[in-house]
């Protein structure tokens, strides 16, 4: 159940939807309680300040109904701003990048904030009456749909700013690599249970590479495995003295049917795992339509590698936007290359509990550089710009038996430029510099 909810909050943020209707619904009952006040304090809503409250029924009902009018129209134009900077988003960059402009917050409210405005003008307007049927103008409730009006003026330029802001793409592989930091940082599983004892390795690797007697977990439906709860699978294997082997990366997809993960009973008992066990596990499990950045590194590497990729697609032919991408791939491997890595043996203390399956270094060196290498193949900048955040991210290494798989990137490259590159002036180029970068990864 927490875990539905978990996911239905994810959607929630991310949609486009879910903020303006909050928004409408508080601009409804600051419209109801702004009238209550006013006939309350006023049979007429007369007060004694004319020039801010001097307005008939006529005159506030049509100031109302010009606000509600002018609202509408704006919030058509903000939707239609932000549907063409999504397009050019695709695009010019990545589809994979639209969630960024979904989950904005900023884009939420602004929208949800003149829909809000006009639907509390036209609830305002819809109180106010004439001589003829009983004289009743809510001048408090008229004045703040006046001061709503003015602020929309402000926020439709501050929302053409943030749109143009938005689409630099400064600022977009930014964004990328802030959110993939923040996952770097709680590096997963390391919050998955502890890792085991040395002196326990050797038995537990033993148990784990057996192949018999493990019950498989089947997928209900295809997707994308967004979210594990690493707490509550770790407390059901131990409840239940069983070993939880997971079968798939955070992020990969899988099929109906496919295994999600496989259970056995744990290294201290003796007796066979009963098979309707393995049905309470997906609760613990997230399958959505699409990835997440939640507990998925590769998935901030691969959105950069992305952008990189379409900048140098023959549509586009970007090669600074592609640079660009480059430079926040090596810093974003500097930072993993200055961390440990969870083991993939987890206990919870005393016993071998889950299997988890956990990206190398290596894994996400090659993620960042193999792709974009191939496509860059025969720009020499680009493959420049690749040795430059080689040796970035080399300059950062803590343990010295990750730099083999940074070298190795780095002989590739300077083939590439042997065997792509036209000219001997640009061959000589991607030299020179693999020759000045040589001692920071060797």
């Amino acid at each position: 159940m927490l875990n539905r909810l978990r996911q239905l909050w994810q959607h929630l943020r991310e949609s486009l939807w879910f903020v303006p209707l909050l928004m409408v619904i508080a601009a409804l009952g600051s419209a109801y309680a702004l009238v209550q006040f006013d006939q309350t304090s006023s049979a007429t809503g007369a007060r004694e300040l004319p020039l801010l409250f001097g307005l008939d029924a006529t005159g506030a009902g049509g100031m109302l109904t010009a606000i509600a009018g002018s609202m509408l129209t704006v919030a058509a134009l903000t939707f239609s701003l932000l549907l063409a900077a999504i397009v050019q988003v695709s695009n010019q960059y990545s589809p994979r990048a639209l969630r960024n402009f979904m989950r904005d917050q900023l884009n939420q409210i602004v929208m949800g904030y003149f829909v809000s405005v006009f639907t509390y003008c036209l609830v305002v307007q819809g109180t106010i009456r004439g001589a003829g049927t009983g004289y009743f103008v809510p001048t408090t409730a008229v004045l703040v749909g006046l001061l709503l009006a003015l602020g929309g003026v402000g926020t439709l330029i501050f929302f053409i700013h943030h749109v143009a802001e938005s689409l630099q793409t400064g600022t977009l592989v930014h964004q990328i690599m802030a959110e993939t930091e923040e996952e770097i940082g709680r590096l997963f599983p390391f919050d998955f249970g502890q890792e085991l004892e040395p002196e326990c390795l050797d038995a537990a690797e033993a148990f784990a590479t057996t192949a018999t007697g493990w019950v498989a977990v089947p997928a209900p439906a295809a997707g994308y495995l967004q979210y594990l709860d690493a707490a509550g699978l770790l407390a059901w294997a131990t409840r239940h003295r069983t070993v939880l082997r997971l079968e798939c990366h955070i992020g990969d997809f899988v099929g109906t049917g496919q295994p999600l993960l496989s259970v056995r009973a744990g290294m201290e008992r003796a007796d066979p795992i009963e098979a309707d066990w393995p049905t309470d596990l997906l609760q613990f499990m997230g399958l959505g339509r699409h990835r997440n950045p939640t507990q998925d590194v590769a998935f901030g590497v691969q959105q950069l590698v992305d952008i990189a990729l379409k900048a140098l697609s023959p549509a586009v032919n970007d090669t600074t936007t592609a640079n660009m991408a480059i430079d926040y791939l090596g810093e974003l491997l500097g930072q993993l290359a200055r961390r440990d890595f969870p083991g993939v043996l987890r206990s919870d203390g005393h016993h071998l509990r889950v299997l988890v399956q956990v990206y190398s270094f290596a894994d996400y060196v090659q993620l960042a550089f193999d792709l974009v290498r191939v496509s860059g193949a025969n720009n020499p900048a680009v493959l420049r710009r690749l040795l430059r955040a080689l040796a970035l991210a080399a300059s950062q290494v803590r343990d010295p038996t990750r730099l083999p798989v940074l070298h190795q990137q780095a002989e590739l490259l300077l083939a590439c430029a042997h065997l792509h590159l036209s000219t001997d002036y640009e061959r000589l180029q991607v030299q020179a510099l693999y020759n000045e970068l040589r001692p920071v990864w060797m």
